[in-house]
């Protein structure tokens, strides 16, 4: 397929927001070109590709992964990715990197407040703080959860991570990143998903932007099994949307930025590496509008599980438990009888890591702020707090809609370990255990 909304600045094939296109099919085998004959019919390699361009194969996952679950695109480009210079140690700041054991994870519920905003010119690389964690980078398991907060664009630095691939979760500002594949805007209400070792560059389009990462170490996010839900529902395939092909002519003064074996790396480059002109395969960045998401609620009694709002999964070598989900709370009907409409109060082996794009969550009717975070983790004990619980035990059971929301989960099978950072920055609620202290006792001794 060829792109045929680029213009030429410079040296640089550049996109402006009206005319950026995409293409769509989470997993599906792909095809674009930026130029018209860029894209070898037939075969992968030729001896001289169109265009004098070189043929690099970018492999997610194993030679031999079976079919269904092998993951690799073919690139055409200027030049191959091996043309940068020696990797140097790179201040890595906040960003940390699992195994995450610097410090005992007590099992205490957190909350956090959003992060104050940078006072310097700072990018998103620059800009990233983790969180917490659990597993192990360099043995391909479990998550590294991040927020990133950003006042300026990434404009002579790239950027990729060797340890997994990255779930951008905007919460304040639209960001443009720049792939090796192409170009994809993302707003808040949308995601991003980036392949383990693609090289991209964001650029802000408003002044500021700040957001969550999940860097999933383990086996690529995919689409959940529906089971008895059937062949429709939840997220969509077609409506993700993979870049169609742009590629960069620009030579000058560059750096290289890797996240390699937990750490932060820098090299220099004398060209961009946003230089594939074609591009064929089923390795892709993607974006997804969350308002996409086909939501499915009880229609009868009680509370579903919080699984039917799972838009992607990384599995785990256990059945049915996941290395990591990435589940969202959009807006939805509530229409359930005799029932106590709200989250249940749980215990879960698995566990949860909160964020809050936009709105009120509907189990926390104070505290919990767009850009903040929670933790709930391995059998720690949450739920409602109380003035909700109060309030959801009374309230007549008419067809409500809950409206004007957007929150999320990042939901892991293991531990999920917060950094030091994370205990001890202001920016923790300390009196968290507080809104379930009012719960009252309501034992009557009587059915």
């Amino acid at each position: 397929m060829m792109d045929t909304v680029e213009r030429r600045a410079g040296n640089a094939h550049v996109k402006t927001a009206a005319t950026l296109r995409y293409q769509s099919g989470f997993g599906s085998e792909l095809a674009t070109e930026a130029l018209p004959g860029a894209l070898p019919q037939g075969q992968n390699s030729p001896q001289r590709p169109p265009y004098g361009l070189y043929a690099e194969q970018l492999s997610g996952t194993a030679f031999t992964a079976p079919r269904h679950a092998n993951r690799r695109s073919w690139l055409y480009r200027l030049r191959p990715a091996v043309m940068h210079g020696a990797f140097q140690p790179f201040d890595a700041r906040l960003l940390k990197s699992a195994p995450f054991d610097d410090i005992a994870p007590p099992p205490t519920q957190m909350r956090w407040d959003p992060l104050p905003p940078p006072s310097a010119p700072i990018d998103f690389v620059e800009g990233l703080v983790t969180m917490a964690g659990n597993g192990d980078a360099g043995l391909q398991t479990g998550i590294g959860i991040h927020l990133y907060a950003c006042n300026h664009s990434m404009e002579q630095r790239f950027f990729y991570d060797a340890d997994g691939e990255l779930l951008l979760v905007p919460q304040e500002g639209a960001l443009r990143v720049a792939t090796e594949l192409g170009i994809l805007d993302v707003k808040p209400g949308e995601i991003a998903l980036l392949p383990r070792g693609i090289r991209f560059q964001v650029r802000l389009i408003g002044a500021s932007a700040r957001g969550y990462v999940c860097e999933n170490y383990g086996a690529h996010f995919r689409l959940p099994e529906l089971g008895p839900i059937g062949a429709n529902g939840l997220a969509n395939a077609r409506d993700f949307l993979a870049p169609i092909a742009a590629f960069e002519d620009r030579e000058g003064s560059f750096e290289l930025v890797a996240k390699f074996g937990g750490g932060l790396w820098s090299a220099s480059i004398d060209h961009s590496p946003l230089d594939v002109v074609a591009w064929h395969g089923n390795l892709t960045p993607y974006k997804y509008e969350l308002a996409r998401f086909n939501t499915v609620n009880t229609v009868s009694f009680d509370h579903a599980d919080p699984s039917i709002f799972t838009v992607l999964t990384s599995p785990s070598d256990t059945a049915g438990t996941a290395n990591v989900d990435f589940v969202i709370f959009p807006p939805r009907w509530m229409v359930a009888e005799h029932t106590f409409r709200p989250p249940w109060f749980h215990r879960n082996v698995m566990s949860e890591f909160m964020g809050l794009v936009h709105g009120v969550y509907d189990a926390k009717a104070e505290g919990f702020m767009p850009g903040g975070a929670s933790l709930h983790n391995c059998m720690s004990g949450h739920g409602p707090d109380a003035a909700t619980f109060e309030n959801a035990s009374r309230a007549a059971l008419e067809p409500q809609k809950i409206e004007n929301t957007l929150a999320f989960m990042f939901e892991s099978r293991y531990v999920i370990r917060p950094t030091r950072f994370a205990l001890e920055t202001p920016q923790r609620q300390k009196d968290y255990l507080d809104c379930w202290q009012g719960l009252a006792k309501h034992f009557t001794g009587k059915p």
